[in-house]
C-alpha cells in the first residue's frame, strides 16, 4: 500500500470521462488499498481514482451518515440518480465544498439533498443505497470526478470566477502539477 500524489486541477486525467472497470482482481485491490491510504493521509473524505492519475472509475469514501451505509468504503463503476438541485443561491457557511484537487480551497455550492448510488465493491459484489444530505454531497462529488468534472466546474458565475482566478494565481490549470500528502502540507490545514 502506499501513498499516491494527488493531481491538480488541469491534469488532462482530471478532465476527462473515466473509463468503466473490466476486471476485479488483485492489481484492482492494490490500486483501490493505495486510494484508501492517500485519502487517509490527505484527510479527504473521498478520491476518486483521476485524482490519483488513474483513469478508471473508482472512488472511495469515508463519510458517517445517517443513511445506514457503511462509513467506509468503496465504490466501482457506479451510477447516480439524483434528486432535484434547488435554484437557490448556495449558502456559503452551509455548503461550502472543497477537493484535494483544487487543495487549500473552497467554494459554496448547491448539490441535491438526496442521490441513489449504484456499483460494485472492490470484488464486483453490487452496492445499492441512498444518501442523504452531506453523504449525498460527497457522492456526487466523487462521481463527478469520474466523469471529468471537477466541483469548480459546477459553481455560479459569481464563484466560479473567484475560482479561476485563484487557479491562476496559484499557477494551476496545466498538467502536471501534484501534491504528496504525509509528505507536503496539508492544504486544508487539518
Amino acid at each position: 500500500m502506499t501513498v499516491r500524489p494527488v493531481t491538480v486541477t488541469g491534469d488532462p486525467v482530471l478532465h476527462r470521462r473515466a473509463v468503466e472497470v473490466e476486471t476485479f482482481d488483485d492489481e484492482l485491490r492494490a490500486l483501490i488499498a493505495d486510494m484508501f491510504d492517500t485519502m487517509d493521509e490527505a484527510n479527504g473524505v473521498g478520491l476518486a481514482a483521476p485524482q490519483v492519475g488513474v483513469g478508471l472509475r473508482i472512488f472511495t469514501y469515508e463519510f458517517a451518515n445517517d443513511d445506514d451505509v457503511p462509513p467506509r468504503g468503496v465504490l466501482v463503476n457506479p451510477t447516480l440518480v439524483l434528486g432535484k438541485v434547488s435554484g437557490a443561491e448556495p449558502d456559503p457557511d452551509e455548503e461550502n465544498e472543497g477537493c484535494l484537487s483544487v487543495p487549500g480551497h473552497s467554494y459554496p455550492l448547491k448539490r441535491a439533498e438526496w442521490t441513489r448510488v449504484r456499483g460494485f465493491d472492490a470484488d464486483g459484489t453490487p452496492v445499492d443505497f441512498e444518501a442523504t444530505g452531506w453523504f449525498a454531497r460527497v457522492m456526487q462529488h466523487e462521481y463527478d470526478h469520474l466523469d471529468g468534472k471537477l466541483y469548480i466546474d459546477r459553481l455560479n458565475d459569481r464563484w466560479g470566477k473567484r475560482a479561476r482566478k485563484n487557479i491562476r494565481k496559484e499557477g494551476w490549470g496545466i498538467p502536471g502539477n501534484t501534491w504528496l500528502p504525509g509528505v507536503d502540507p496539508d492544504p486544508f490545514g487539518h
